[in-house]
């Protein structure tokens, strides 16, 4: 179930801004020109994970100057929760990965477990590389069990929405990223 507008609207109002929408530009060329460094010459398969990568993903690929292929996946631990859950697969990584070098989009890493588990599914499949793009990273201090090879925003440990990240289901259109006030 969706937020109400007035529910949403309050929520924005009681955030705290922690990057504009210039930064999170500015971030998003960062990793893109990172990408570009690495991959060029690679042909790479881009998989980006639905719904949260999308705006990440829809506005990286112009920025990056090489040929590649698109798919999607869709994965969640979340849904409309501000907790992680249980893995539910939507869209499985399909066989066209095999033998290909395979590049992962995705909004956060937060714990990681989204990102550790499409690793290990993309290479049982057999992928001859795995490369991963965030556009943040909540730095909480704990292990992960993965870490993204290009990154654009650390992130506190906080509950954060904007540029592909809901909150309770609305707000992913936002170009800026904001945090819920503790």
């Amino acid at each position: 179930m969706t937020v109400s507008i007035q529910r949403a609207n309050d929520i924005l109002q009681h955030a705290e801004l922690l990057y504009s929408a210039q930064q999170v530009q500015d971030a998003l060329r960062k990793v893109a020109q990172q990408i570009n460094a690495r991959l060029a010459d690679t042909h790479p398969l881009v998989l980006s994970v639905m719904g949260g990568a999308v705006v990440f993903s829809g506005q990286l690929l112009p920025l990056l100057d090489f040929p590649l292929d698109f798919d999607y996946v869709h994965v969640s631990r979340y849904g409309d929760a501000r907790r992680g859950g249980a893995m539910q697969w939507k869209v499985e990584p399909r066989e066209n990965v095999r033998g290909r070098v395979v590049l992962v989009l995705d909004d956060i890493l937060d714990e990681g477990q989204t990102l550790a588990t499409l690793r290990e599914r993309v290479l049982s499949l057999g992928a001859s590389k795995f490369y991963s793009a965030v556009l943040a990273d909540k730095q909480h201090g704990r292990k992960k069990p993965i870490h993204a090879d290009f990154v654009g925003l650390e992130l506190p440990d906080r509950f954060v929405f904007g540029y592909g990240m809901d909150i309770e289901g609305a707000w992913r259109n936002l170009p800026a990223i904001y945090a819920v006030k503790n």
